[in-house]
């Protein structure tokens, strides 16, 4: 939450070419359209581009943000990714798999968390294995 938005901005743009985006760009600036930035990602033989949006926010993101950033893709693209440091509505989550218009992936916090420690960004992950062991009452006295 730190970040100022041009920042987390980036951060999000190199989380995406962690993942496999190739051409990734930020294009938020204001009268951006409410497009952020935009990469490609490339699936196999096929290509999409992907459009995305970053939200700093505590709380939750609504569906007017969804319906937001879709209006802001139209004419551009069908493929969007909204990236948020907070949760998203349960109207956001139906808002973006509506029938009949293109689809809203959406990362939440938690999420991005696990993104970030995933690609090892702003993280360190130090691995411990921990076991329990536990005698069995009575195998010993049936087992012989």
């Amino acid at each position: 939450m730190r970040l100022s938005p041009a920042d987390f901005e980036r951060l999000a743009q190199r989380l995406l070419r962690e993942e496999g985006f190739i051409n990734t760009l930020v294009t938020g600036r204001s009268g951006d359209g409410g497009i952020d930035g935009q990469g490609v990602y490339r699936l196999s033989l096929l290509s999409f581009q992907v459009f995305f949006q970053t939200k700093r926010y505590v709380g939750s993101v609504g569906s007017g943000a969804v319906r937001d950033f879709r209006g802001a893709m139209a004419g551009r693209g069908d493929k969007g990714l909204l990236i948020t440091t907070g949760t998203f509505t349960a109207d956001a989550k139906a808002e973006a798999t509506r029938d009949g218009a293109p689809p809203i992936d959406l990362i939440d916090g938690l999420r991005l968390c696990d993104l970030l420690k995933k690609n090892r960004m702003g993280v360190e992950v130090k691995e411990r294995t921990v076991e329990d062991v536990t005698v069995v009452p009575g195998f010993f006295e049936h087992a012989l």
